[in-house]
């Protein structure tokens, strides 16, 4: 539901400015592999660096403690909406029409604007330089491939990823 919301805000915000969402086609595929590259490289040093002193998985509570086999369809929509639904909507909400309402004022203000603004949205304390450091290099791979379809696609893997691995451990 809150995501409904969301993404009917941000459609109202681009009303008549679809050129915000930067719903085309990647300047570079190539700039798109090794950014992504780089940013998941990174996402797992800072996690890595930081793990010492927080727990953002624990905080943020997404993921079940055990596996429950009674529950798998309630499971299988869970995972739909954090590895499918979350990312396409934050994607068009931050790197899309937050990107590029901050552009005008520069580059590197939309890039690091859109990246705090998605650290604080999430809530999370012990996450928040996780997070935001996420929120920023998804909006470096946004400036560099005038797109938001390779963040929604990374952002995604790295949700997917993150469900996955808290669910096996």
């Amino acid at each position: 539901v809150q995501y409904g919301i969301v993404f009917g805000i941000v459609l109202l915000f681009a009303r008549g400015h679809r050129e915000l969402l930067a719903l085309r086609r990647p300047t570079s595929w190539r700039a798109v592999l090794w950014i992504s590259l780089a940013v998941l490289f990174l996402m797992l040093v800072l996690s890595a660096a930081l793990s010492p002193v927080t727990n953002p998985e624990q905080e943020q509570g997404l993921v079940p403690s055990h596996w429950d086999s009674h529950r798998v369809a309630q499971f299988a929509l869970f995972a739909f909406v954090v590895a499918v639904v979350g990312p396409v909507v934050e994607e068009l909400m931050f790197r899309g029409v937050g990107f590029g309402l901050l552009e005008p004022y520069g580059r590197w203000t939309a890039i690091i604007g859109v990246g705090v603004a998605f650290g604080i949205v999430h809530g999370l304390i012990e996450g928040l330089p996780i997070i935001t450091a996420f929120g920023i290099g998804l909006a470096f791979l946004r400036a560099r491939t005038k797109s938001i379809y390779p963040c929604v696609i990374l952002h995604s893997v790295f949700n997917a990823s993150a469900l996955a691995i808290g669910v096996s451990t």
